[in-house]
Formats: structure tokens, C-alpha cells, sequence
């Protein structure tokens, strides 16, 4: 089933509870593409990020090599989104085009406002999603798949359904903007300066527009490609267990709400039957909460992974997961 659905995506998000291996599949995921041809980016949007530890290297904001076949030609990319990053740049640009339209005595308290703007509710989320929205931007235009390894359920069902929040949050700011310019320039008229270039948007104006338009493009463009099932799909990470089974059931109808595509189910670590009794018992018991799972979730294809020994750190140990997959 993965594999297959794979390779009618461009972006596939891989998520579920937390420690259920969602890092280990989407990498794995990713290093059987790189390997099988394709240019793979690989994203990790949790913001405990494994992405580097897995694979025993530095990886940061910035997209860093991970693989490279030499006889197919594949390459793959990581990123561990810095949202703090973002949200730096995004405070730097504001308060550019606020101070070079104020008063230089009101500058420490344009700082002031940015600082507490810098932890006000909503800032980190907003820094991931446009975050994600520019890898997503930048990784169609450069890469043949890009593997989204996301955060814990709670987190990742709201994260989907933001786009089309921010989308229509960024619309009502143009909006009122466009008002703003209007009376403003009714204004200037009603105080006897009609002089056309004065009663056009200011440099300001044009500059404020030009941030909140780009921001609501990349909104609207992230939209489009989670809505779109023939481009983008989700997949959720469990293991055989019951809370990650309920907890898998409430993200797909989460998800579904958001109108994003459920593309499968990935059940990890999943135990063998012939290493002796407690292992086979356990898988019994496994097996169990299996047949609830596709009860509850009847039609969405399932696929399972193997318990393997030894830890899951570096390519070869990744390699070896993506052996697994089918």
C-alpha cells in the first residue's frame, strides 16, 4: 500500500501519537525513494525534532544532504523547521517597514511591540505553517517527493486545519487594509490636500499589502495542495496497541474533517510470532487491537512493519527498516 501510494504523490505527511516511530517511517519512506531515483525532500514539523539523531547528523532550517545514490541518481534532503526562525525574520521585515515610517523617538516602542509579539499566542504556529507552506513551495519546484514527519496527533490535526484559517484570516486583513487606504485618502481630500500622488497608497501601504498578499498566496497555495488527493495524502503511524489505535481513529476523522486525503495506515513494530511464547503471545494480543483497527477504520488500507532488534540509528539501520516496506 505505501509504496504504491507514494508514487502517485508529490507530498506525503506521516503522523500519529507520540514514540510510535513516525521519524523512523517517514525516514525509511524517504531513503527508498532517494534510493529507487527521485529527489526527496524530508521535513521534520515536530518541534522535538529526532530527524538529526536518527540519522546521526546535523540537521537544521536549512535543507541538508542525507543521501545520495550514485547509480540511480537519487538524493535525499533533510530540514528540522526552526520556527523561532521564521519568526524572526517575519518580526525583522515588519519592523524594517514600521520604523522607516515613524518617528525615530517611537522606535524603542515599535521594538517593545514586536518583542511581546515575538511570544504572543498563535505566533509559533503561524511560523511553522508559512514555514511549511515555503518548503512545500520550494520542494515542488526542486525535489520529486517531499515526506512530512510531523508532531504528535493533537498538534498535527490543528496544523492541518490552519491553512484554510490563516487563508481567510490573511483575506479579512487585506480587506480591512484596502478600507484603511480608502479613508485615509478620503481624509486628505476632506483636509484640502487633493494632490493625486498624496492621496495614492503610500510607500507604506504598498509595502504592508505586499507582505499580507505573499503571506496569504503561500496560505492559499498550501491549501490547495493538502485539499488535492492526487498530490498530497496522509499517512498515519501506530502502533499495535489500544490508546494509539483509538487515538489513530479520532486523527483520520480530524483529518478528513480538514478535507485532507487519509492514504493508509502504517501499524509498527510489530511483534514477530516465532520468538518464542512471550512474543507470540503478545502478538496475539496485537492482533487483537489489529482487527479493532480496521473495524473502526473499514476501507482505509493498512500496512505493518516488523519489530526490529538492535537500535534505529544512521542510514544502515534505516536502510534495513526500508527493506520492510511494501
Amino acid at each position: 500500500m505505501l509504496l504504491d501510494l507514494i508514487e502517485r504523490r508529490r507530498v506525503l505527511f506521516l503522523g500519529g501519537k507520540g514514540g510510535v516511530g513516525k521519524t523512523a517511517t517517514a525516514s525509511a519512506v524517504a531513503l527508498h525513494q532517494a534510493a529507487a531515483g527521485r529527489r526527496v525532500l524530508l521535513v521534520s514539523t515536530d518541534p522535538a525534532h529526532n530527524l538529526g539523531h536518527l540519522w546521526d547528523q546535523g540537521v537544521g532550517d536549512d535543507p541538508v544532504e542525507l543521501y545520495r545514490d550514485e547509480v540511480s541518481g537519487g538524493v535525499l534532503r533533510g530540514v528540522e523547521i526552526d520556527p523561532q526562525r521564521t519568526i524572526d525574520e517575519h518580526l525583522a521585515e515588519v519592523g524594517a517597514t514600521l520604523r522607516d515610517f515613524m518617528p525615530a523617538h517611537l522606535h524603542p516602542q515599535v521594538a517593545a511591540h514586536l518583542k511581546l509579539s515575538a511570544h504572543s499566542p498563535g505566533t509559533h504556529e503561524s511560523a511553522i505553517l508559512e514555514r511549511i507552506a515555503v518548503l512545500i513551495e520550494y520542494g515542488l519546484d526542486s525535489h520529486d517527493l517531499i515526506v512530512f514527519d510531523t508532531a504528535p496527533s493533537g498538534h498535527t490535526a490543528r496544523l492541518m486545519a490552519l491553512p484554510e484559517i490563516m487563508s481567510t484570516w490573511m483575506s479579512g486583513l487585506l480587506t480591512r487594509r484596502s478600507k484603511a487606504e480608502r479613508f485615509g485618502a478620503a481624509v486628505r481630500v476632506l483636509d484640502g490636500d487633493d494632490d493625486p500622488a498624496k492621496t495614492s497608497p503610500t510607500n507604506r501601504d504598498q509595502r504592508i499589502r505586499q507582505v499580507l498578499t505573499r503571506r496569504k498566496a503561500r496560505f492559499e497555495m498550501m491549501r490547495q495542495v493538502l485539499a488535492d488527493s492526487a498530490v498530497c495524502s496522509f499517512v498515519v503511524v501506530l502502533t499495535p496497541e489500544r490508546l494509539p489505535v483509538l487515538e489513530s481513529v479520532e486523527l483520520c476523522a480530524q483529518l478528513r474533517e480538514a478535507g485532507v486525503d487519509v492514504g493508509g495506515l502504517v501499524v509498527n513494530r510489530l511483534s514477530p510470532t516465532d520468538a518464542g511464547d512471550y512474543l507470540a503471545q503478545r502478538r496475539q494480543q496485537e492482533q487483537r487491537h489489529l482487527d479493532s483497527l480496521t473495524e473502526l477504520l473499514p476501507g482505509v488500507p493498512v500496512d505493518t512493519l516488523p519489530l526490529l532488534t538492535g537500535d534505529l540509528v544512521g542510514p544502515a539501520a534505516i536502510r534495513r527498516l526500508a527493506r520492510e516496506l511494501r
